[in-house]
């Protein structure tokens, strides 16, 4: 990177940075209170909250949102008549998943290969640091030449959307001109990018009963109708013999204009075992970004060790649908819905819950913000121009944002690129990414300051 103020301020802020980020991923911040003491969250919003304290905000406010989260709210003056920007982050994490599979303990901050390990490093409590660095560059040269708002999200990841219906409720809070949203990440390392549509998801938890109780399997099986294999055949039909999501009723999605996604480079990315074919057909690119896609989370049902020979009374399992830019995410829990009930054999009692559900996201590339985005990026990653790019995750916020905010730009960075391995064991982030996103940023809000 070539030396300039604001480059050499955030180098020489890493150490800092290794260090908080430290603090922040020990909290076992995971908004599943059945699973996770509650006092994890609320400590990690007391560190965001004193941390915007420590670099000069205002209005600094723990927000109970109304699915019993908090959400941490700051805001920092900059001159008069300046813009305003809101960055966002959260600090909520996922599960780790198997504590024993992770090479090192997933809430200590390890430094291994040149990266640093620790669920939430990435997604996104070192979208959180990348703000604090950016911010206090901007400081230690010349000062913040906008108005800036800071919102860290508590229940991001539980998409139970707390922060949505507290923003709604109270609209002049987060109103600003432009909108960064820290929770995305670049195309690969290295390659800077901005994401501009996102896909939509819903949750879904199905139940299927045919028993009063459990029966033994040599005596009843072969007549005695068996929920989980009923489950099986639902959870089966919701995609082609390619692996295609197939519900009734749903769009196949539209083709995508963007970055191509190389088919050798996704499985090097995804880890794609040696002769395993990729699932569904055309781009790799649409099908992340632009398709439907249906995951199925978990299924309740005796594990194989312990097993009896038993014809399983009931049976259920957590579903996952991501619907694109263009489909409306109530509709299509409807018809994910309708497809499991309509799908059920020998007349099963089938139950079906919605957990939870947010809209996909596109954004407007064409005004200032992106421009001045894009030249940021071009000093912070030399030789490289911003690249656009989907993503094929959820971040239900950005709709709101941009229903409660029709004018205001949103622009999607962050640290999640594919080694990063989000919401997976081994969760890592680049330190030379958050490097260069933090002064990529910090030239962001210089540039747009003066467009």
């Amino acid at each position: 990177m070539p030396s300039n103020p604001i480059a050499e301020t955030v180098a020489s802020l890493m150490p800092r940075a290794k260090e908080e980020l430290t603090e922040l991923v020990a909290f076992k911040s995971v908004a599943d209170f059945g699973q996770f003491p509650k006092s994890e969250s609320e400590g990690a919003a007391s560190w965001v909250a004193e941390a915007l304290l420590a670099e000069g905000f205002q209005d600094v406010a723990l927000l109970d949102t109304p699915d019993g989260t908090q959400s941490v709210y700051g805001y920092l003056p900059g001159p008069e008549g300046a813009k305003t920007v809101l960055l966002y982050a959260h600090y909520d994490v996922q599960p780790p998943l198997d504590e024993a599979g992770w090479t090192t303990p997933p809430f200590e901050l390890t430094e291994r290969d040149g990266r640093w390990y620790g669920r939430g490093a990435a997604d996104c409590k070192g979208g959180v640091i990348m703000h604090l660095l950016a911010l206090r560059a901007l400081r230690a040269n010349g000062g913040v030449p906008v108005h800036v708002k800071v919102i860290a999200e508590g229940s991001e990841e539980q998409g139970t959307g707390g922060l949505e219906r507290y923003a709604e409720q109270h609209p002049e809070l987060l109103a600003a001109d432009a909108i960064v949203i820290g929770d995305a990440g670049n195309f690969r390392v290295g390659l800077p990018t901005v994401t501009t549509t996102l896909r939509g998801m819903t949750l879904v938890r199905v139940r299927i009963d045919t028993l009063e109780g459990n029966l033994h399997s040599g005596q009843f099986g072969g007549a005695a109708p068996d929920a989980l294999a009923a489950l099986i055949r639902v959870l089966d039909s919701l995609r082609s013999e390619d692996g295609t999501t197939t519900i009734d009723g749903l769009t196949e999605g539209y083709g995508w204009e963007g970055l191509r996604y190389d088919d050798e480079q996704f499985r090097r990315d995804a880890k794609v075992i040696d002769g395993v074919a990729l699932i569904g057909s055309g781009p790799v690119a649409e099908r992340l970004w632009a398709r439907p896609a249906v995951t199925v989370l978990g299924i309740d049902c005796p594990p194989v060790v312990g097993a009896t020979p038993s014809v399983q009374a009931s049976a259920r399992a957590l579903i996952s649908l991501r619907v694109p830019p263009g489909v409306e995410a109530a509709e299509a829990t409807k018809l994910l819905q309708a497809h499991l009930e309509a799908h059920t054999p020998w007349g099963a009692r089938v139950r079906t819950e919605r957990i939870g559900q947010g809209q996909a996201f596109r954004a407007d590339s064409s005004g200032p913000a992106y421009t001045a985005m894009a030249e940021a990026m071009t000093v912070a990653y030399p030789g490289q121009e911003m690249q656009y790019a989907g993503q094929g995750g959820s971040i239900p916020l950005c709709n709101t944002l941009a229903s409660l905010y029709p004018q205001a730009e949103i622009l999607l960075i962050g640290l999640s690129e594919p080694e990063a391995k989000i919401h997976a064991v081994d969760e890592s982030v680049s330190p030379e990414e958050l490097e260069r996103l933090s002064v990529a940023e910090a030239l962001f809000l210089r540039n747009y300051a003066a467009s």
